[in-house]
């Protein structure tokens, strides 16, 4: 057992995970490929680096769009830009017939000041709301969208012996949209599900991954069914009736009101919910009501999160904020409204037959170091494309040089930073599951 709680596999010498992967036969040699990635590993650092100095919200990935399209296109492959935003995808239709396999990898920012000091740090604003922000690579895309950058190089040299057709997704807007006030329309991977990035051809499984400092360098975590869990913002908002402070008899004080709903909502997880099940959480994060000290004002509003890894679970905990908002504030003579951003992130949640089908190749490909990864309720937009084809999503360990999986700074964290030596780890996971589904006999 890790310190981090994540449990190792039994298949530590790589002599003995060969033995162990039976079955497992890559259309491409791995000692071809290890070649390839060793080529590649320079570009992986200049095109990661690149793309953290010069970070873009979500939908505004025009220069990262146009850095990765131009990639695909000097490799010879079938691009298509412009998909659900500023999407690019990349097609490589290998020497034999067999299934389509995707890989995806996200390439937006966030809205946070970077302080990590690094040579090539960003220094960038972007609009963001009604201002400008500033803008950084807090969440390892910049490092996603290299390795899939160098995945496509490595496969496209072995392109006469793949068996089937490789599609890389690169996807905008993983992390929302630059106004999170912003209608409900489709963004990320349901946009560009929308346009059709699963058909023409029609893909078969999808396989990404995501870097994560809680786990050693040189590792990959799975796990088979829920990984991620789901994600549900809600407003809630208590109508009172204004008064003086001192009279607080003659209004209907929607602060007292707010608190008792507050407190009641945490018994939702901690009374109602089977969480012997799956884990959930709600958590309310913005409080606002009133701007002096002795005026009961008129209204407040909350904001929060609801995170879950069961569908069912999820519906059912909304219903319950619904229910207790609007009598805790029935009891106090307030009204209570709540409304849910539409459409929220689900879970994402890893087929389990594909799962059991491909650790083999993830041991192949970490030499033994594939984990078994707890759920995280971080969300993934990820969970869409799960919705329509079969997919698997790992994390790759890479904590910062000097860190460890206890002290790295945490995903958004203005601090965040990885180990770029995980980048050909990534580069090598993502081929062998690539080529390894591609080559297994139920894929042709």
């Amino acid at each position: 057992m890790m310190k981090a709680g994540i449990v190792m596999v039994a298949c530590m010498a790589s002599t003995q995970c060969m033995a162990e992967n039976r079955g497992v036969q890559p259309a491409v040699p791995l000692r071809e490929v290890d070649r390839d990635i060793d080529a590649v590993r320079p570009k992986l650092i200049t095109w990661r680096r690149d793309i953290h100095s010069h970070p873009e919200l979500s939908g505004q990935e025009v220069r990262t769009s146009k850095l990765v399209a131009d990639h695909l296109r000097a490799l010879g492959l079938e691009v298509t830009t412009d998909v659900g935003g500023h999407g690019v995808v990349g097609l490589l239709r290998g020497g034999r017939p067999g299934k389509v396999v995707a890989l995806r990898a996200d390439m937006d920012a966030l809205p946070v000041k970077e302080a990590t000091g690094l040579p090539f740090a960003s220094t960038v604003t972007a609009p963001y709301m009604d201002d400008r922000a500033p803008v950084m690579h807090a969440c390892g895309h910049d490092g996603h969208t290299a390795i899939l950058m160098g995945v496509a190089e490595v496969l496209v040299r072995r392109k006469a012996s793949i068996p089937g057709t490789v599609k890389f997704i690169f996807q905008p807007a993983e992390e929302g949209v630059s106004d999170p006030r912003a209608a409900d329309a489709k963004i990320g991977a349901a946009a560009m599900i929308a346009q059709g990035v699963l058909e023409r051809p029609k893909v078969d499984a999808i396989f990404g991954l995501h870097i994560m400092p809680m786990i050693p360098t040189g590792t990959v975590g799975y796990r088979s069914g829920p990984l991620l869990g789901s994600a549900d913002a809600f407003e809630i908002k208590i109508q009172g009736k204004a008064t003086h402070g001192g009279i607080p008899w003659r209004g209907i004080d929607p602060i007292v009101t707010s608190a008792k709903v507050v407190l009641d909502l945490q018994t939702i997880v901690s009374r109602q919910l089977d969480i012997s099940k799956e884990p959930a959480v709600i958590t309310v994060g913005s409080f606002h009501g009133g701007n002096r000290g002795n005026i009961i004002p008129e209204s407040v509003t909350m904001l929060g999160t609801l995170r879950t890894f069961d569908d069912a679970m999820r519906a059912d905990a909304k219903q319950r904020i619904v229910t207790v908002t609007e009598s805790v504030a029935n009891a106090h003579g307030a009204k209570g409204e709540v409304h849910f951003a539409a459409p929220g992130v689900s879970v994402t949640s890893n087929d389990a037959a594909l799962t059991e089908r491909m650790i083999p190749a993830l041991r192949l490909a970490t030499n033994g170091k594939a984990v078994v990864t707890p759920k995280i309720s971080g969300t993934e937009d990820f969970s869409e494309f799960q919705k329509v084809v079969p997919g698997v999503y790992v994390f790759l360990g890479a904590p910062p040089k000097g860190k460890t999986t206890e002290t790295a700074a945490a995903n958004h964290s203005p601090l965040f930073d990885f180990d770029e030596d995980a980048m050909p780890v990534g580069v090598r996971t993502l081929t062998t599951l690539a080529l390894d589904y591609l080559a297994s006999p139920s894929a042709k």
